[in-house]
């Protein structure tokens, strides 16, 4: 448990001096979105690339991995879609509460698999990116859109532009084609890569906002604990049936125990969403996985 809680509590850390800093102002307000921004444009697609193109995508993990990743999904796609006509809720909240199910903090992820697991743990992670960020991201869309007048291709076109999506598919098919990264870009994308998730940590941190947990108590609690306890917990109940490894078996656990993503934020507003809504459900999911994600990695490991 020492151990793991020594794997751990750096990132956490990153995460709450990124929320003190950006009370304190510190370097200033513009700071934040522009280290966002380049970190979501530049750092974390050459982190994804630089994964993908040296992932074994050969591996005999990969069927099991993908099986367990599209069966959760499923499950959860249709209980929220089941739960939609029974309650009724219009696009602008259904997609918020997708996200909250569905989306995943990719940054404390990669983080935590590659200071638990190293090289070869973060490989096996990136394969489960490269199908959960595009898949994810349609469904997103499609939720946030379900009742409005967005074409297919305009619909289409916002997918094939997200940085993080091209990234992956990029990846893949270097990785598919025999690339090999010489003459220093292996070294380039490492540094890039390198700088993404600290930088990830701290922006996590600088966007959490307490006000928000104000409004709508019950929904903010039970949409955290669907995501952080029982997609979880329904995905180690599929492994445990597939007789998974061990170290396939936590990383696919940890991987539905992510708290949402903040990039969700962005989305929501942009398709129309509840903003403060996904706002509220960003922060405190993120507050609980800091309690949530060391038990279910001590329970696992």
């Amino acid at each position: 448990m020492s151990q793991l809680l020594a794997s751990l509590w750096p990132l956490f850390a990153l995460i709450l001096a990124g929320h003190v800093l950006r009370r304190w102002g510190f370097p200033n307000a513009e700071f934040w979105p522009g280290a966002e921004r380049i970190n979501y444009f530049i750092l974390f697609p050459a982190l994804l690339f630089n994964s993908l193109a040296n992932a074994p995508l050969d591996s005999a993990a990969l069927p099991r991995l993908m099986l367990g990743l599209g069966v959760v999904f499923a499950a959860a796609w249709i209980a929220l879609l089941l739960l939609r006509r029974l309650r009724g809720w219009p696009a602008s909240r259904f997609g918020v509460l997708v996200q909250g199910s569905l989306r995943f903090n990719t940054y404390i992820g990669l983080a935590a698999v590659a200071a638990i697991f190293g090289s070869e743990g973060l490989a096996l992670f990136a394969v489960l990116l490269a199908i959960s960020v595009p898949l994810v991201n349609i469904l997103s869309v499609h939720a946030l859109t379900a009742q409005g007048a967005v074409s297919a291709r305009s619909w289409l076109f916002a997918l094939l532009k997200n940085p993080l999506i091209l990234a992956c598919l990029l990846g893949a098919a270097f990785n598919l084609a025999g690339g090999s990264l010489r003459g220093g870009l292996d070294g380039l994308l490492g540094l890039l890569a390198s700088a993404s998730l600290p930088l990830g940590l701290l922006c996590v941190g600088a966007a959490l906002e307490p006000r928000n947990l104000l409004g709508e108590t019950g929904t903010l609690l039970v949409n955290s604990l669907v995501r952080l306890l029982l997609m979880p917990a329904c995905a180690w109940l599929l492994i445990s049936l597939l007789g998974m490894p061990t170290m396939e078996t936590a990383i696919l656990v940890l991987f539905f125990a992510l708290p949402c993503a903040p990039t969700a934020y962005v989305l929501t507003r942009q398709l129309g969403g509840n903003g403060q809504l996904m706002a509220g459900i960003i922060t405190l999911q993120t507050l609980l996985a800091m309690v949530f994600l060391p038990v279910w990695l001590y329970l696992l490991l």
